[in-house]
């Protein structure tokens, strides 16, 4: 780890200037294992901050005061449109900030842990019906028994419902990656090529029916190392076909698939944290996900079966 990250006292004090101490954090993201597209969105966040407070603001000096005029500025004098999610986002970006700044004694008060946090819930992802999946089911199986024999559809759409996996985690998919025989049922060990991303690895089982037809298929298309092939918009189009041909009045899609996946676990039953593992996110993502799900299972009609899956 870089010794900015290890030791703040020895590279920052309360007199240092916004910008050095916004590279310092940066570093300090990136040695947490971030994201790119957090380390640019943060940075931007706490750039644009910069820019409005005076150039010689030392950080010991910025007050909550000054943080939450910031704010009334970003929604209302700089004539720039803030949607709800980025002014989120932005104050999300203030406080991790100042409280990596307060945490590491660098200055002697956190001013942002007053600021406001604006918590903004997206809308509802929409969801196939025990109906819609039921057809959905039937016409890949259609297109994969039929005198063209198209075995994709099935195994792409049912592996999506079984595991909730991601259009990015299914191209990364190998055949080394599939476990037929493991010793409580089949699995797939969902598996990310770069280190930053090891902490999504997950083990998710699957179903005896998508087995027989991995099985089927592998032998047919000769698959040896990638599960799937081809491009992103081929997969993206492999679902579109079968929502077509089911006749479904959605757009089905990976992500309407995986929130499906995730509503049947839930109303089923299984354990809060079970479904969190499943998606492979945090628990600070499941507060969200876990709301999401249970106005999902109202707005749809069904009862939770017990208490602790209200997340």
């Amino acid at each position: 780890m870089n010794p900015i990250s290890e030791n703040l006292s020895a590279h920052l004090t309360a007199s240092t200037l916004m910008q050095p101490a916004i590279q310092a954090w940066k570093i300090y993201l990136h040695d947490q294992g971030r994201s790119n597209h957090t380390l640019k969105a943060f940075t931007a966040d706490l750039q644009l901050l910069a820019s409005f407070l005076p150039t010689d603001a030392q950080i010991g000096q910025v007050s909550t005061k000054d943080l939450n005029n910031f704010l009334t500025w970003l929604q209302t004098d700089r004539k720039v449109p803030c949607s709800p999610k980025t002014l989120s986002r932005r104050i999300t970006a203030i406080k991790s900030f100042f409280r990596w700044l307060s945490r590491g004694a660098v200055i002697p008060m956190d001013p942002a842990e007053k600021v406001e946090q604006k918590t903004v819930i997206s809308p509802l992802p929409v969801v196939l019906t025990k109906t819609e999946q039921e057809k959905a089911l039937d016409a890949a199986e259609a297109l994969r028994t039929s005198a063209a024999q198209d075995l994709r559809p099935y195994l792409l759409l049912k592996l999506v419902l079984d595991t909730a996996m991601k259009k990015g985690e299914c191209l990364n998919l190998k055949t080394n990656h599939v476990e037929l025989e493991g010793p409580e049922g089949p699995y797939i060990f969902i598996r990310y090529p770069s280190l930053r991303y090891r902490y999504k690895e997950r083990k998710v089982p699957v179903s005896v029916e998508w087995t027989q037809a991995y099985q089927e298929y592998i032998a047919a298309y000769k698959i040896q190392d990638a599960v799937f092939p081809w491009s992103q918009r081929r997969l993206e189009y492999l679902l579109e076909d079968v929502g077509k041909a089911a006749q479904l009045d959605k757009h089905l899609s990976f992500d309407m698939c995986r929130w499906t996946s995730v509503l049947n676990d839930l109303t089923s039953g299984m354990d809060a944290d079970k479904i969190r593992q499943k998606l492979g996110i945090s628990k600070i993502q499941w507060r969200e996900v876990s709301q999401k799900l249970r106005s999902l299972a109202k707005e749809y009609g069904y009862e939770l079966s017990s208490p602790e899956n209200k997340g």
